[in-house]
């Protein structure tokens, strides 16, 4: 009997996740590529959800190991890296934007969320307004994201011209960078 171990069936979920997207994917489809029967994968992962929360902690972990803000960093630079460094991993794997919307962050992730919204906090960013800009640039980036996905698993309308999505997420994320700016008082 094949041995494996959680990062083992996680790294090949998402290879299997590339090929044949969220839709495609089971954990049978999984254990056959593994070589192994799929009680095994319920041994390390209780539910198929346990695994898909797995997957989505695994395409996030490039953004989670990013350098947070440090004291004098311009906040309005460090608000578009951060959405651009997500928006980045949302798109490296097939349907990664589904996979990712509706979790929720880890201890560590909530930890450096945290951090993040004192960073916003100290410079000078009123601490409501700080926390919906972020919750905003979030679900606009998943949004973001999730249209690009889908469009490539479509065709668009021959009347319709293309979208440059890398150009339209820029926009939308200066705008809310602006707006956040507008929060922040004088001086």
């Amino acid at each position: 009997m094949t041995k494996i171990n959680r990062q083992q069936i996680v790294d090949e979920a998402l290879a299997l996740l590339d090929e044949v997207g969220l839709d495609g994917f089971s954990t049978r489809r999984l254990a056959q590529r593994l070589g192994v029967e799929q009680p095994t994968l319920y041994w390390h992962f209780k539910r198929k959800e346990d695994l898909l929360t797995a997957m989505a902690e695994a395409t996030l972990a490039p953004h989670g190991a990013a350098a947070l803000p440090e004291p004098g960093d311009d906040w309005q630079e460090w608000f578009l890296e951060n959405y651009r460094s997500f928006r980045r991993v949302l798109l490296q794997h097939r349907d990664g934007a589904r996979l990712h919307a509706g979790t929720f962050p880890s201890a560590e992730g909530l930890d450096r969320l945290l951090r993040k919204f004192a960073f916003l906090g100290d410079a000078g960013l009123p601490e409501q307004d700080a926390q919906m800009g972020m919750l905003a640039a979030s679900r606009f980036t998943v949004g973001s994201a999730l249209e690009e996905q889908s469009e490539n698993d479509s065709q668009p309308s021959a009347d319709l011209p293309p979208i440059d999505h890398d150009r339209a997420f820029e926009a939308g994320l200066r705008l809310l960078v602006g707006g956040l700016a507008r929060t922040r008082p004088p001086g």
